[in-house]
């Protein structure tokens, strides 16, 4: 990665943080130009994605980090939240519970609980229908 491009990767990381993620995406744009199979870049996008609510993009950037690492909690996080913004909850659940196997973070665990228990009141309902 060149110093220009790893510039605009740490502003891109500074907007994300920042709540900028549309801002972040602009100035990623270069940089996945550049570098499209790097881990980390795509890691980015796909927060960015996430951020900003174009969750078809956020889930194919996730989708790919763990096809490249299978063993990537983060991201099978991620892939679990976007998949819970679609309001997929089914296939959502399984990211997450495998998430928390790999390494249980209290912001995994309470993703996992608020959609079991999301998935607990749908099945319910459906019952009592």
């Amino acid at each position: 990665m060149s110093d220009s491009t790893f510039e605009a990767f740490r502003r891109a990381e500074a907007l994300v943080s920042n709540g900028r993620p549309l801002d972040a995406l602009r100035e990623l744009r270069p940089v996945l130009d550049a570098e499209p199979d790097l881990p980390s870049v795509v890691q980015l996008a796909g927060r960015a994605y996430l951020n900003s609510a174009q969750f078809r993009r956020a889930e194919e950037a996730f989708s790919r980090l763990v096809e490249m690492d299978p063993s990537d909690h983060y991201s099978l996080f991620a892939l679990g939240k976007t998949l819970q913004r679609q309001g997929r909850l089914s296939e959502a659940i399984t990211k997450l519970r495998l998430a928390v196997a790999m390494s249980p973070l209290p912001e995994y665990q309470e993703a996992l609980g608020e959609v079991s228990a999301r998935l607990a009141f749908r099945n319910e309902r459906q019952s009592d229908n």
